[in-house]
């Protein structure tokens, strides 16, 4: 087999062109999160801790002047960004948690596929099986 047939045959694979499905649909999700994270959430918790800005929260290790926004700091030199951080772990945690429910959500409708089979109807005996019941029956009572 050429490199090329041996290629094809491995890139048409159903199990390749899902896995490239759920990586497109991951990504996508992943923007998806983000977004309820950055958009959402935390101008809420911001709100709550009284007008926190976690994303600007970092310190300075090459002498950065105080208070400069993360991203001007970056520019001038290193800088430990937990505040970064702490906002990438809860879009984390979040994400987590939407895929738990619906790997949960899935496995329950996977589950109730297999408790309800279908009902098949009644096996019918055939005519020859039921005559020689009969048969058999009759005999039985004068031997």
């Amino acid at each position: 087999m050429s490199f090329s047939q041996e290629f094809k045959s491995f890139a048409l694979k159903g199990n390749v062109i899902d896995l490239a499905v759920g990586v497109i649909i991951g990504a996508a999700f992943g923007k998806i999160v983000s977004s309820l994270v950055d958009d959402l959430i935390m101008p809420v918790v911001s709100l709550v801790f009284g007008g926190l800005d976690f994303a600007n929260y970092y310190w300075a290790l090459s002498g950065q002047a105080a208070g400069l926004p993360l991203l001007e700091a970056k520019k001038l030199g290193a800088v430990f960004a937990y505040g970064n951080f702490i906002t990438v772990a809860i879009n984390f945690f979040i994400l987590a948690f939407m895929i738990f429910i619906m790997v949960r959500q899935i496995n329950r409708l996977k589950s109730e596929q297999v408790a309800t089979p279908p009902v098949e109807a009644p096996v019918v005996t055939p005519e020859d099986v039921l005559l020689l019941r009969e048969i058999r029956d009759s005999l039985k009572p004068k031997a």
